[in-house]
């Protein structure tokens, strides 16, 4: 049997608008739980190398990439990512955790 690995979605958010990121959050958060996503992390980084962020790192942990992409490309999720590309700066990553 293969080892079972999580999967992450990582965002690194800089908001721009704080009353759409507002309303793109009361949208997009319940989508995650369909697909077994839960958020982790939501706190402003404590830089150590490179560039400091701008924003918060967002982090939700999925039981699957499968599960993470399916969520990412859901139908629910879907007008919920417009939402937040207008009211953030975002760089979003899907990761594999190891096993």
């Amino acid at each position: 049997m293969a080892d079972k690995r999580l999967a992450y979605v990582i965002a690194e958010v800089e908001i721009t608008d704080p009353a759409a990121f507002q309303e793109y959050i009361t949208q997009a958060v319940p989508t995650l739980a369909p697909y077994g996503g839960r958020i982790i992390a939501n706190n402003p980084p404590d830089s150590k190398e490179g560039a400091r962020s701008a924003g918060n790192i967002v982090i939700a942990a999925f039981d699957s990439l499968e599960d993470a992409q399916k969520w990412y490309h859901s139908a629910s999720y879907g007008p919920a990512i417009k939402m937040r590309q207008r009211a953030a700066n975002t760089r979003l990553f899907i990761v594999e955790g190891v096993p």
